[in-house]
């Protein structure tokens, strides 16, 4: 007997039918998902880290000289020989060049001689002391032998003669008295003829020119047989020997402006740039005017820079860098993820109002979150919370326009470049 397949049939077609319909719906709930997904923004944030922020501030100046000089001589001759040339390294006190002067070794000649004839003054003053002295005592022996027999025996000697041994005593004694003065002239005028030598003889010093400071030769005016004028007066257009320049040390005379000359003080530690050397140099501000040119509204402060080597040379542009404040261990975020709040700037005016912003911060949950936070020192991209936020925190940066509270979002930490302070 033969089965009928005919109920098979329409269950069949039933199956067939709803497959596909099965199929339509799973790939339209998958395409639902990923499309849900793809609509969560991705925004780049950065983690609040600790860090050392210096605020800073880069002044542009030229190296000069510690100190410079035309070398001039002090008296007027002919150059008999100079040892430097332009480029040498000198020391204090070595000699330079020696000047020729005739007529000066007859001034010593002749004051050397007064010398002489005043000590022989001398010598003949005491001469006459000493004859003085004897006449003086044998007149005063006289006249007191004679007083002392009239008053023993008065009437035994005239009173005439007593009287002339008298006036005798008192002229020797008045001789003897010119004759001490007459010996103090003498000493003195020595002592007039010596000065007058130890001049002459300084004079005679003057014609070796030396270095009045350890230094570079940078200029050398004359040449030997050169005439040279005495520089003693500034009239005069005397010619120089020559220029030393100290360069061992440097000067940095720095414009500080206003804002910062609170926080410029004598010994303070700077870097020093030089560009051409592509080098950086410590240098240390040595002083300042304490006042502030009405013209520019700055302060001329120099900076003193070591040159052992004598690597850097006057003339040479410099960068010199002055930290103005500096907070070590601090909470930082890029200042690009702070939003200054409207009521924090208005208060920006008032003495002491804290600096206030606001950042978007990313919970654990992938969350927006806005949050209020204080302000510290800020640097060129960088800022410092004082509170509102922890270590590890992540912040949103760069634009914000298109994010609400609450919104969930994919945060993807940035690299971030800090330039140096």
């Amino acid at each position: 007997m033969r089965k009928s397949t005919a109920p098979i049939f329409p269950l069949l077609l039933a199956a067939l039918a709803w497959f596909p319909l099965s199929s339509c719906g799973s790939n339209k709930d998958a395409q639902a998902s990923t499309s849900a997904a793809s609509e969560v923004p991705t925004v780049a944030v950065a983690k609040v880290a600790t860090a050392d922020l210096s605020r800073d501030l880069i002044l542009t100046a030229e190296f000069k000289p510690f100190q410079e000089v035309d070398v001039m001589a002090k008296v007027s001759g002919y150059v008999k020989e100079i040892r430097v040339d332009m480029g040498d390294r000198v020391r204090e006190g070595d000699l330079l060049a020696t000047l020729e002067v005739p007529e000066m070794a007859d001034d010593l000649r002749k004051s050397q001689a007064g010398v002489r004839h005043s000590q022989s003054e001398v010598a003949r003053a005491q001469d006459e002391i000493a004859r003085a002295k004897s006449a003086h005592d044998i007149a005063h022996l006289s006249y007191d032998r004679l007083f002392q027999a009239s008053q023993k025996k008065p009437g035994l000697i005239a009173q005439q003669e007593i009287d002339d041994a008298q006036s005798k005593d008192l002229v020797t004694e008045a001789q003897l008295a010119a004759a001490n003065s007459a010996l103090a002239a003498a000493g003195q005028q020595v002592d007039v003829d010596q000065s007058s030598t130890a001049r002459v003889q300084t004079m005679i010093d003057y014609e070796r020119v030396t270095a009045p400071f350890t230094g570079v030769v940078t200029k050398r005016y004359a040449d030997k047989g050169s005439m040279i004028q005495a520089g003693t007066a500034s009239q005069t257009q005397a010619m120089p020997v020559v220029r030393i320049s100290e360069n061992g040390l440097l000067r940095l005379i720095l414009p500080v402006p206003e804002s910062a000359v609170p926080t410029v003080h004598i010994g303070q530690q700077v870097e020093v740039r030089v560009p051409a050397l592509n080098r950086a140099f410590p240098g240390k501000v040595a002083r300042f005017v304490d006042k502030l040119s009405l013209e520019t509204r700055t302060m001329d402060t120099e900076v003193d820079v070591p040159n052992a080597d004598l690597i850097l040379i006057p003339g040479m542009y410099a960068e010199v860098t002055l930290t103005l404040s500096r907070r070590s261990s601090v909470l930082t975020i890029p200042i690009t993820a702070v939003d200054l709040e409207a009521e924090a700037a208005a208060q920006n005016g008032a003495p002491g109002a804290p600096d206030m912003g606001r950042v978007m911060v990313i919970t654990p949950t992938s969350r927006v979150e806005v949050r209020k936070i204080e302000l510290g020192l800020e640097t060129a991209d960088q800022v410092e919370v004082r509170s509102g936020l922890n270590e590890g925190d992540m912040v949103v940066i760069g634009s914000r326009s298109g994010l609400q509270p609450g919104e969930e979002v994919r945060p993807q930490v940035a690299v971030m470049t800090r330039s140096k302070q």
